[in-house]
């Protein structure tokens, strides 16, 4: 086990941050750590890292106690924020070797490993630039790479995308997966669900303090009642028509119009075909027709009621 947490509680006066946290993140996983703003996310992970102090509960990482003087434990962490933390008057490889010497303090490993993370996010054409010249998307490596130049065990990633364009994001998440291959513990928290779907192993979702669902997306996906979402694009005026055709179909959870789109949100069974019987039998016109299966996005508004981006009342 790298992480554990047992009945983990965190106050800031009147409010519950975290309320009795048990969470467990196993060696060699992609843990995606999900929760809507103001979950206790980031307390979470502050309180792991003992960067702040937390009422009642236990917290051990590779299986010993943590706490603010444990240096053999967080030297064997790295930590990738959303905000980037290097220091502009520095270059890029002055800035990795500052971050990395906070680890090893003997010259030549150092230099060994700034080539190792110039080389892995892509910045070995770079190091003579100073942080103002990068791009966002070069400015997020660098980023990365002064979080894991000392090859740290577990590795806690919030929101590293956030800003970045396409290109950025993909060679980020490619980045991140080949850390785990590598044989990093990685904890990843994003409000960009199909990024947690693509490279996440294991994902737990954090609402007021709590992990209120955990397990693989398949096993997520298996909790909600959705099994399928099917889109009608109506003509003309028929959207309503429509409705009252589905309407009391086997299957059917909910379904609404909106701008002459038929929405539906259909049960395990397969409703699609039983939607086109009712239509054609009632002569009604309808164009493209979509059918997709439940994602993230869906678990995690039907278990917390929630949008991943809304904030706490």
């Amino acid at each position: 086990m790298v992480v554990k947490t047992e009945n983990l509680v965190k106050r800031y006066g009147n409010v519950l941050a975290l309320d009795h946290l048990n969470l467990e993140v196993n060696e060699g996983e992609v843990f995606g750590f999900l929760g809507p703003n103001g979950s206790g996310k980031t307390t979470a992970i502050n309180c792991i890292l003992s960067l702040l102090k937390f009422d009642k509960g236990k917290i051990e990482v590779f299986g010993k106690p943590m706490s603010p003087d444990a240096y053999s434990i967080k030297r064997d962490i790295g930590i990738i924020m959303q905000d980037v933390a290097v220091f502009d008057e520095l270059t890029v490889e002055q800035n990795i070797d500052y971050f990395s010497g906070l680890y090893i303090r003997e010259k030549e490993r150092r230099a060994e490993l700034l080539e190792e993370a110039l080389e892995f996010v892509g910045l070995s054409g770079f190091r003579k630039y100073y942080p103002k010249k990068l791009s966002g998307g070069l400015l997020r490596r660098l980023n990365i790479a002064c979080g894991i130049a000392h090859k740290p065990k577990l590795i806690i990633f919030d929101e590293p995308t956030v800003g970045v364009d396409p290109q950025s994001r993909n060679n980020i998440l490619e980045g991140i997966l080949k850390l785990n291959r590598q044989g990093a513990t990685v904890i990843y928290t994003s409000h960009y669900m199909e990024e947690v779907e693509q490279i996440c192993s294991r994902i737990a979702i954090l609402d007021k303090g709590r992990i209120v669902a955990s397990g693989t997306k398949e096993s997520l996906k298996a909790m909600i009642k959705t099994g399928e979402k099917i889109t009608v694009e109506c003509y003309g005026t028929c959207c309503d028509d429509a409705l009252s055709s589905v309407k009391g179909l086997s299957g059917i959870i909910s379904a609404y119009c909106e701008d002459e789109i038929l929405h539906i949100k259909a049960g395990r069974s397969n409703c699609l075909a039983g939607v086109l019987e009712r239509l054609n039998k009632s002569s009604i016109a309808y164009g493209r027709i979509y059918c997709e299966l439940p994602t993230l996005n869906d678990v995690f508004l039907e278990i917390t009621g929630k949008h991943l981006r809304d904030k706490e009342a």
